[in-house]
């Protein structure tokens, strides 16, 4: 059997979906199964073992230019050409609806009441019930396994195996420390609202005394990183590093804390001490387990209608932060 994954974007979301790939793979080990993803996310899929192809597409870049639409357009019929069986829109959005009605005709994705843009279920041929405000890890495993017939449960998603995957770096040896314990901050996301004080991080840097390294991603990021360094003695900027080597250091190190994003998921699917920060989002997007702790602010959360004004993460105490990673770091 063949079959191909839709799910284009973002980093923490691709992540949550990947989970399924091993219970998938076990339940039958001669399926083929191919992913199709931005090509800026590729590579947190890359030298994953459960996944035989991974197809890109560039849909962000139609936004710039519409005359790419149609490149575009010609790719996703050359993938269709690999004759699945089985096409899976795990997103659920329109245009991941229009991606898979050209991979395939038997297509499984979220009903009308399960996804924010309810149009992209008219796509479907099988269509499955699950809360838009379920937890989102357990959304993607059931939208993953109900066409072929399968059950996930959460003791499954709790008992999982690590499921990224890297190639070793030897460089990034050099950024760790044989003395102290290695945390890494993750300090940016896609809204300055979800992102917890840099002045906090700083605070933590310091009582904290470990080997702190700050990771980042933008310029603006950069810069917020630097201001961390510059205010403690004991954090460091993380120099530019590509996903293959984000995941090794994630890895390799003895614990991660960070903001609701795609960087502090990985820690989650590499099976890493984390402390993730909510404030404007949701728990729910997330599993915890013995060793990935959530912290979340006092302000109420509506899923169907996130307040991107709510900077209510900055309420967190570093204290709380503290008392958790030290018994994470035992």
């Amino acid at each position: 059997m063949k079959i191909v994954i839709v799910k284009l974007s973002a980093m923490g979301d691709i992540v949550h979906a990947m989970v399924a790939l091993q219970y998938i793979k076990k339940s039958n080990p001669s399926i083929e199964i191919d992913w199709v993803v931005e090509e800026v996310f590729a590579p947190i899929l890359e030298d994953n073992p459960h996944i035989d192809n991974i197809l890109t597409l560039n849909l962000k870049s139609i936004k710039k230019n519409r005359k790419l639409l149609l490149g575009e357009i010609r790719k996703a019929k050359k993938y269709s050409q690999n004759g699945y069986d089985l096409v899976i829109d795990a997103q659920g959005l329109i245009k991941s609806a229009m991606v898979s009605r050209i991979l395939g005709k038997n297509i499984v994705g979220f009903d009308k009441n399960s996804i924010r843009e309810g149009v992209a279920s008219h796509f479907y041929r099988q269509k499955v019930s699950i809360s838009y405000s379920a937890n989102t890890i357990d959304r993607n495993a059931k939208v993953l396994s109900s066409g072929l017939g399968l059950e996930i449960t959460p003791q499954m998603i709790q008992d999982k195996e690590a499921f990224l995957f890297y190639k070793e770096d030897k460089d990034i040896n050099k950024l760790l420390s044989q003395k102290q314990k290695n945390i890494i901050f993750v300090i940016g996301s896609t809204w300055e609202s979800r992102n917890y004080p840099k002045e906090s991080f700083a605070k933590l840097a310091n009582m904290l005394k470990e080997n702190i390294l700050v990771s980042w991603g933008s310029e603006e990021e950069r810069e917020s990183a630097e201001w961390i360094e510059s205010h403690s003695e004991y954090a460091k900027v993380l120099p530019k590093i590509d996903l293959n080597r984000l995941k090794a250091v994630i890895d390799k190190s003895d614990l991660l804390i960070g903001n609701d994003t795609g960087p502090t998921h990985i820690a989650w699917g590499l099976n890493r001490p984390s402390i993730t920060l909510f404030g404007p989002t949701p728990v729910s997007r997330v599993y915890e387990t013995k060793i990935n702790k959530v912290l979340k602010s006092n302000s109420k959360v509506n899923v169907y209608k996130l307040d991107k004004n709510d900077f209510s993460i900055k309420d967190i105490e570093v204290e709380e932060i503290l008392k958790i990673a030290k018994e994470l770091l035992i």
